[in-house]
């Protein structure tokens, strides 16, 4: 069967130009686009229903001669139901007139009600998420602040206990080497005599360990001095962090806002 190719466009053309009718908020065009959607189906039966025949009687028509009845009976159901729609749609565009003076289409003030409920609620929930993340994000940045507060005290209380043992062996060390010079018989003046010359000895080696001693105050200073400024840097961005945050939450809370009153109908002002 070769289905001929200019009916088909012209079922096509119709068919696309009821839709976009039908699409408008103008009833009177509505109308129009049933009518002419309705004709364009018709005509589209027709034209993919066969090969044109005879009559569909036994006896007037060879079978093989017979035009298919199915597409005639659907054309003239569909015309059918056609009529009766065009008729209701009449009426409405009449009332619709007759009550507003146009033929156009208005939003239903329960639906733009409930369209400004679910704009608010997606506000809402934008604004707790944000301050969901900022209260985390402000967490965060403490739990990371009481953290490395927490490893200053405990490398400060490592380097005491560690000066406290060395102290406490040397203590150790002189008792010890003192019990044994007793043992042997040295008294307590040549012990006294012997601490003097040491102490005579060891008075060059002295200036260099208070000069030693001065270079480790000097960079224990400056360890916590850097350590300092990375905890002013660290809260400085932390700082900076939850400015940006706070901004942001403000901007998307004004964007929703100007959002909601853009879609505002002038009948609901004053409702909730």
């Amino acid at each position: 069967m070769t289905i001929p190719l200019l009916p088909l466009a012209a079922c096509c053309a119709m068919i696309a130009a009821g839709v976009t009718l039908l699409l408008e908020r103008s009833l009177v065009r509505a109308l129009t686009g049933v009518i002419v959607l309705g004709n364009g189906v018709n005509l589209l039966i027709v034209t993919t229903g066969g090969a044109p025949g005879g009559p569909p009687i036994l006896g007037v028509t060879p079978p093989a001669a017979m035009a298919d009845p199915l597409p005639q009976a659907m054309v003239l159901t569909a015309i059918v139901i056609t009529l009766g729609v065009t008729a209701f749609l009449l009426a409405v565009v009449h009332r619709s007139w007759q009550l507003t003076g146009s033929d156009e289409v208005q939003d239903d003030t329960e639906d733009r009600r409930v369209r400004l409920r679910a704009r608010r609620g997606e506000l809402s929930d934008a604004v707790r998420r944000r301050r969901d993340a900022y209260r985390r994000l402000v967490i965060e940045q403490r739990a990371e602040l009481a953290n490395l507060e927490a490893e200053q005290a405990e490398r400060e209380r490592l380097e005491e206990a560690d000066l406290e043992r060395r102290i406490d062996r040397v203590h150790i060390e002189l008792e010890r080497w003192m019990r044994d010079r007793r043992l042997e018989g040295m008294s307590e003046e040549e012990l006294h005599r012997y601490f003097e010359e040491a102490g005579r000895r060891e008075d060059a080696a002295a200036a260099d360990n208070v000069l030693r001693i001065e270079e480790l105050r000097d960079e224990h200073a400056h360890r916590r001095e850097a350590q300092a400024t990375r905890e002013r840097e660290l809260r400085r961005r932390l700082r900076s962090r939850q400015r940006e945050t706070r901004r942001q939450m403000r901007t998307a809370i004004r964007e929703e806002r100007a959002r909601q009153a853009l879609a505002e109908d002038p009948e609901l002002k004053g409702e909730d």
